[in-house]
């Protein structure tokens, strides 16, 4: 076994759109390997077949899923992430929740000074929290 890698399956053909956008607010991030679709093959021409990525040096694999699933992400399975500063996490939580859903804003919950836990515009879950 070389290593575990969290993998995102999206669908609509947001997987590319979704990396870049991670990529862009969390500092060293980058996107390492994207293999597309070619004419005649099993997806979308054009979409994503296989892609990694990485976040803060943790690595992600994500599709374009050319199957039309009756599921999608759950807030069960979220990437957590600690901020080192309150203007960090409110920005942060202010970008993910951009067309999407606040599951809990960010706020005192006793057990932290600072989380917010959120799915965003993909249906990603994410908890982001001050430490």
């Amino acid at each position: 076994m070389d290593k575990v890698i969290p993998f995102l399956m999206f669908q609509d053909g947001k997987a590319e759109e979704a990396m870049n956008f991670y990529t862009s607010l969390i500092e060293d991030s980058e996107i390492t390997s994207i293999v597309r679709y070619g004419a005649n093959e099993a997806g979308e021409e054009g979409t994503v077949m296989q892609a990694t990525f990485t976040l803060k040096g943790q690595e992600f694999m994500c599709i374009d899923s050319n199957v039309k699933h009756k599921f999608s992400f759950t807030p069960s399975f979220s990437i957590y992430v600690a901020c080192n500063t309150e203007e960090e996490i409110d920005g942060l939580y202010g970008k993910l929740e951009e067309g999407g859903q606040a599951l809990m804003p960010l706020n005192n919950y006793g057990f932290s000074k600072r989380f917010g836990w959120l799915n965003d515009r993909f249906g990603v879950s994410w908890q982001i929290n001050f430490v």
